[in-house]
């Protein structure tokens, strides 16, 4: 089986190939990173320009490297939601165009579970298993069943720790992307050095909030004055301590429950953006190793938006007959587990 995937939910703009032995066929990604930098942050209109100007040439170019044609493909896989709408429905609108010229299926792909099958691209994960999704619009905890198939343990009812990352490095002047800008400072930095809190860090449940500990750091910035390089790496490495016990602990409660919902559920995946972070990729290997259990991360490549994750959610979709019709309309949010209940926190609901 060969899908064709496309992704164009947020800021990058990809096409991938990807058959049923779990090989990449052909892959292209456009970043839009150089875009948006002045701007230290996602402008939608200009990701979606962006997409425009080049989603075809990228999905010709992943289409000549696997040395296809689209009669030869089985499908053709969407990102349909959740993320910016405007990209969407670039990446949505091709597949279609794709899809009915070639006569092929088309397969709509939710962008989050995109990332939650992403490790069985590379491995032979069985379901079930605990899924930590870290980026930079969802902080969430899930048991992933099967395909189509997930229970939310934990989400937040604030933030993302994505853009606690992008904010807290705007804050401390190091750029953006803020997650890879903070890896970098908190490398020279004493994590110690400053006492952040630790929201939510062992109560009842697995939900997050990061908006205190962002606010905490704004603080903590303009008491220092002018912000000499080892104080922002100091400060740089504390948040980023106090973000790994927060993940690490709420991912333990989650594991509990997920074991009791589950008995003998043997896999962690963390998924995502911010799964690229080794400080708390390190901490989970930790938590997994202490509950005899199997941390299971996806390449970095795999970790960022990417069209293979989303090609290969659409053929295992494929395979169970769930593909869609040409009235599907992109969705600006679109929940893994539609009948999760609000999670909610000191009057808050998310």
């Amino acid at each position: 089986m060969l899908v064709l995937g496309i992704e164009t939910s947020c800021d990058e703009t990809a096409a991938a190939v990807v058959d049923d032995t779990r090989r990449i066929r052909g892959e292209r990604l456009l970043s839009q990173i150089d875009q948006h930098r002045p701007y230290l942050g996602v402008v939608p209109e200009i990701a979606a320009r962006v997409h425009i100007e080049h989603i075809d040439r990228l999905i010709e170019e992943a289409m000549a490297e696997a040395g296809l044609g689209f009669a030869d493909l089985d499908a053709v896989a969407a990102t349909a939601g959740p993320g910016l709408i405007g990209g969407l429905m670039v990446g949505l609108m091709t597949g279609k165009a794709i899809a009915a010229a070639a006569r092929k299926p088309l397969v709509t792909v939710n962008h989050l579970e995109a990332h939650a099958l992403s490790p069985r691209l590379v491995a032979d994960l069985p379901f079930p298993y605990l899924l930590l999704l870290v980026s930079g619009g969802h902080c969430q905890l899930l048991l992933v069943d099967g395909v189509g198939r997930f229970r939310r343990l934990g989400t937040t009812i604030d933030d993302a720790v994505g853009e606690a990352f992008d904010k807290v490095a705007k804050l401390l002047g190091l750029g953006y992307p803020g997650g890879p800008a903070i890896e970098r400072a908190a490398k020279t930095g004493n994590p110690k050095r400053f006492a952040l809190p630790r929201p939510m860090l062992g109560r009842p449940g697995c939900h997050f909030s990061f908006s205190g500990l962002k606010t905490a750091v704004r603080l903590l910035a303009a008491a220092q004055g002018t912000l000499d390089p080892a104080t922002t790496a100091d400060i740089a490495a504390s948040f980023q301590a106090a973000v790994a016990d927060v993940l690490a602990d709420r991912t333990a409660q989650a594991l509990a429950l997920a074991r009791i919902a589950t008995p003998g559920l043997r896999h962690l995946v963390v998924a995502g953006g911010v799964a690229a972070n080794q400080t708390l990729r390190d901490r989970l290997a930790a938590l997994a190793a202490a509950a005899a259990c199997e941390l299971v991360v996806p390449p970095a490549a795999l970790c960022t938006d990417n069209a293979a994750m989303v090609a290969w959610a659409g053929l295992e979709r494929l395979r169970l007959g769930l593909v869609d019709d040409l009235a599907a309309a992109p969705r600006a949010r679109w929940p893994l587990d539609p009948d999760a209940p609000p999670a909610a926190y000191a009057g808050v609901k998310a």
